[in-house]
């Protein structure tokens, strides 16, 4: 259950977030003028690559890694097929997670590695055999890290991870805002690098400028009358989100919002990209979620009971492809079923600004759900 009132108090809030998510969600923009920076001093800048590869590999642990391979796909679009290498099992008994390459890569494919720990040895595993295959390898990690080691070892780029001044390696958590900027904005700039998206150094500045608008609407200090990512948590009170997404931005970023939803909030969600999500949650605005189902008896004594969790449609819209829209038709589902609906549509922008706003709310917005939530154990 959510404790409304706690929204509108920041100093519980802070007392309440010992993980520091709402100072890593703020930090969002300064994390990526730092992952710039160590990005510029790796050397990418200087790279002159023969070509765009053939296909990128994308491989690492936890919603941070799994949100990069999106977003990278998203940005990538039909330049050249983005394949996120999910783990195959483990590499001992220990339960170290293991991960193998397609059996077509070769030279001219690219192996992107990201991690916010550096000590799995199923990624260095994977370099080794990348290097043998002949593909070119680049790391996110952290400095110093087995597998930043690794990667050297085997001839590949190793750029270290950006942390905030107050953080080590070992407090960065994969679920939090930051790790994913840290890891996604090197790769903006290596991929703006072979030509598969244009990321130049002045739209990552946007973008980082972008992160730091949202950020202060979004901020503990703001009331939730104004504050889009508090209204968005009193939305999702004992809701069960549907995350409906329009626009190749906006996807990732809903996929993100489920997972962020489950790991820091111990929330469930589903995330579905619009048209296909109508028929794929459809029935879940008429079973046992939807606004009027009580199977049970009207009379029956409720006070000991949890709130049972009710449909919510959140709709989260970039730019729809080809200018159709099937917006309208997602609301006139959810409205016919007397299902609320939540939306949220980014100021005007490049699509990386655009994706940069919706994962800002969102991520603001789960954290909330997690701080203010009763008995929520994380917090």
């Amino acid at each position: 259950m959510l404790d409304e009132s706690l929204l509108d108090a920041p100093e519980a809030l802070a007392r309440a977030d010992r993980r520091g998510l709402l100072r890593g969600a703020a930090e969002a923009g300064a994390r990526v003028r730092t992952a710039a920076r160590h990005a510029d001093e790796a050397g990418i800048a200087e790279l002159t690559p023969e070509g765009r590869p053939r296909a990128v590999l994308v491989a690492g642990p936890g919603t941070a890694a799994l949100g990069v391979a999106d977003l990278v796909g998203a940005l990538a679009g039909a330049s050249a097929p983005v394949i996120a290498l999910r783990p195959t099992g483990v590499a001992h008994a220990a339960g170290a997670l293991r991960w193998a390459l397609p059996g077509w890569a070769g030279s001219l494919d690219l192996l992107l590695l990201t991690t916010t720990d550096g000590s799995e040895p199923g990624l260095a595993l994977l370099a080794e055999q990348a290097y043998r295959r002949g593909c070119t390898i680049v790391a996110i990690s952290p400095q110093r890290s087995p597998l930043a080691e690794a990667v050297d070892g085997v001839h590949g780029l190793v750029v270290p991870m950006a942390t905030a001044p107050y953080e080590t390696y070992e407090e960065v958590q994969a679920a939090a805002p930051g790790a994913l900027w840290a890891l996604f904005t090197p790769l903006l700039a290596l991929l703006d690098r072979v030509g598969l998206i244009e990321a130049p150094p002045e739209t990552v500045a946007k973008v980082a400028d972008r992160l730091d608008h949202t950020a202060e609407r979004c901020g503990p200090a703001i009331a939730t009358y104004s504050n889009p990512a508090k209204t968005l948590a009193a939305d999702l009170a004992d809701s069960l989100p549907l995350i409906w997404t329009e626009g190749p931005g906006a996807a990732p970023a809903g996929r993100r919002f489920a997972a962020v939803l489950a790991e820091l909030a111990g929330r469930p969600a589903l995330a579905a990209e619009l048209p296909e999500a109508l028929p794929a949650h459809g029935v879940l605005l008429v079973g046992d979620f939807a606004a009027g189902a009580d199977p049970d008896d009207f009379f029956r004594d409720r006070v000991d009971e949890p709130q049972a969790l009710r449909a919510r449609v959140v709709l989260l819209r970039d730019r729809a492809i080809g200018g159709l829209t099937a917006a309208p038709a997602a609301r006139e589902l959810a409205l016919s079923h007397d299902t609320p609906i939540s939306e949220l549509e980014p100021e005007d922008g490049s699509q990386l600004e655009s994706i940069a706003e919706l994962l800002t709310i969102t991520d603001f917005a789960a954290v909330y759900l997690a701080l203010a939530s009763s008995g929520n154990h994380q917090t």
